[in-house]
């Protein structure tokens, strides 16, 4: 029987290959190029220009590139979007097929380059300029063709590749990404882009609604379980049993928050009471049990479930009783 090839995902490597080595190799040389970035900065005063241009543009960041610049090209606009400066892509080599269109007279562009001498960039350049629109070089060369040609150069230095051939781009799209992030980051301090405004840009994800979800928004789509302090034991027991939240809150004869009385203190209560006939809400309930207001952050509900080892809390507004919020609303939504 003929005995088929091993897949390549089951290959090893081999024995004389020391691989934690050589992931901290890369690890080391990676640090070593971001750390010349940063030093290359205070070469030249571009890039504090350039982030002066885009502060006051009324366009859009277009940040192009092509191969793994292209990639890189790609994740700059994102961040750029989610931290408040408009951003798109285009392809280097697209862009000499129509997609240059996409390019408005008051948008500024960012081409990423490593050599800065490649055949698409030399054909983009020149159209660029024809346009009149500014043009940032992200390259390692500084005197490369783009980088020759740029209004603003943001240098990135990079004397070897990660990878032992010194061909994949491992170091420079690592220094050119690190650089594109500290564009973003200068313009979004600049901009005082506080939390707030990012979460208006990420409403769909978990930590969107970290920044934005309000207990209220959760609260008010559950039941009010609440008793007076005279109820039976039978109406606590159909109130918690009915609205289905695991308590009840129990409120005093001015309407105000007396306490709380949950599952567990029922069992409890079976433990502590022969005569169960005669007991009421009073007799059995928790007083200052944990309370949220209702405009507070949902993140924060999980925070003080979470400090108490609880399942959930009142929720007041304006120190009234106004409902509960339960650590299962908060799972529904991702939040834990």
């Amino acid at each position: 029987m003929p005995v088929s090839a091993p897949s390549p995902n089951a290959l090893t490597a081999p024995a004389s290959v020391d691989v934690l080595a050589i992931a901290r190799q890369v690890l080391h040389e990676e640090a070593a190029a971001l750390l010349d970035v940063a030093g290359a900065l205070a070469a030249t005063p571009d890039f504090v220009n350039c982030v002066q241009a885009i502060l006051q543009l009324k366009g859009r960041v277009v940040v192009t590139g092509i191969g793994k610049s292209a990639h890189i090209a790609g994740k700059i606009v994102a961040t750029l979007n989610s931290t408040g400066t408009p951003a798109l892509f285009m392809h280097a080599a697209d862009a000499i097929h129509g997609d240059l269109g996409m390019i408005q007279p008051e948008d500024f562009v960012v081409a990423i380059s490593k050599s800065g001498d490649t055949p698409e960039i030399k054909v983009l350049v020149p159209l660029l300029r024809r346009k009149g629109v500014p043009l940032a070089a992200l390259v390692s060369n500084a005197d490369s063709y783009l980088g020759q040609q740029a209004t603003y150069i943001l240098h990135a230095p990079v004397q070897k590749e990660a990878c032992p051939n010194n061909l994949a781009p491992t170091t420079s799209t690592t220094a050119a990404l690190a650089l594109g992030d500290a564009l973003a980051v200068c313009l979004l301090e600049s901009r005082q882009f506080t939390a707030a405004d990012f979460a208006r840009l990420h409403p769909g994800g978990t930590l969107g609604k970290r920044l934005y979800l309000k207990v209220g928004d959760l609260s008010r789509q559950n039941q009010r379980p609440q008793v007076l302090e005279d109820a039976p034991l039978k109406e606590v027991l159909l109130e918690i049993s009915g609205k289905r939240l695991g308590a009840t809150a129990v409120l005093d004869a001015a309407g105000q928050l007396a306490g709380i009385i949950t599952d567990g203190d029922l069992r409890r209560m079976l433990g502590s009471f022969s005569d169960l006939e005669q007991l009421k809400a009073r007799d059995i309930l928790t007083p200052r049990p944990a309370t949220i207001d209702i405009e507070d952050f949902a993140a924060e509900a999980l925070v003080r479930m979470q400090q108490r080892n609880i399942t959930q809390l009142v929720v007041t507004e304006e120190d009234q009783f106004a409902g509960f919020i339960h650590l299962h609303d908060l799972l529904r939504e991702g939040l834990v």
